[in-house]
């Protein structure tokens, strides 16, 4: 792998008054991660942060195998510091979605619970890579709506998975090839809400790095913003 460069953004949106939403870029681990928190006020906020600041402390130095393993502990340990706080407080579940990407070796990893979303961009084809752990998602995958009818109904937003929810959480995975010219997509689903696969796609095709992950953010914003709402892109040059 040669030269890896990235764009981050995240915006509280049009509607709501807190950012529950959080990103954190490691270039230096390969590692980037979109979280985003449920639970209400100084809850989601606390879950998706206490997501990222676990990554966040990873230990330099360690190998592929070794990081990828302790990426997927430090989701785990705040799995299991959201729930201690949970308790603590006694008003109810606080969670949230996550999606992290790691890079090594020419090959690509990613962890996912929730509905935060990964793509790849290769070659002008957007292909989602994760798997919404939602109630929708189901329909979506029996083929009975697509995606961008999903998005429109009642029950678009109800997880069936997230990182604090639960006694033991289940990271689902998934491991490819990288090359040169790929472009990835973290997001929450603040943006997938607003803006659909075709645009999605646009926007990833003619944006440069310096502008791609305000633009992605921009479009939501201007469908309505009724979210949170996050992006990191990642390119393999």
């Amino acid at each position: 792998m040669t030269v890896i460069r990235h764009s981050a953004a995240t915006h509280v949106g049009r509607v709501r008054k807190i950012n529950e939403d959080a990103i954190l870029a490691l270039p230096e681990h390969r590692i980037w991660v979109v979280a985003d928190g449920m639970g209400g006020h100084e809850a989601g906020d606390f879950a998706s942060q206490t997501v990222t600041a676990s990554v966040a402390a990873l230990p330099p130095g360690l190998g592929p195998g070794e990081m990828m393993a302790a990426l997927r502990r430090a989701i785990l340990d705040a799995h299991a510091q959201i729930l201690a706080e949970a308790a603590r407080r006694g008003r109810g579940p606080i969670g949230a979605t996550v999606v992290a990407l790691i890079l090594a070796n020419d090959h690509f990893a990613a962890f996912w619970a929730g509905d935060s979303r990964l793509y790849s961009y290769r070659e002008r084809h957007l292909d989602m890579l994760t798997a919404d752990h939602s109630m929708v998602a189901e329909l979506v995958a029996g083929g009975t709506v697509t995606w961008e009818e999903a998005e429109l109904m009642p029950h678009a937003n109800v997880i069936t998975r997230a990182v604090g929810v639960g006694e033991a959480l289940e990271l689902d995975k998934i491991r490819g090839e990288v090359r040169p010219g790929d472009r990835f997509l973290l997001c929450t689903d603040g943006l997938t809400k607003h803006v659909g696969p075709r645009e999605l796609a646009e926007v990833l095709d003619r944006e440069p790095m310096e502008t791609v992950a305000e633009a992605l953010i921009s479009r939501a914003l201007k469908a309505g913003g009724t979210d949170n709402v996050s992006a990191i892109v990642v390119d393999i040059l």
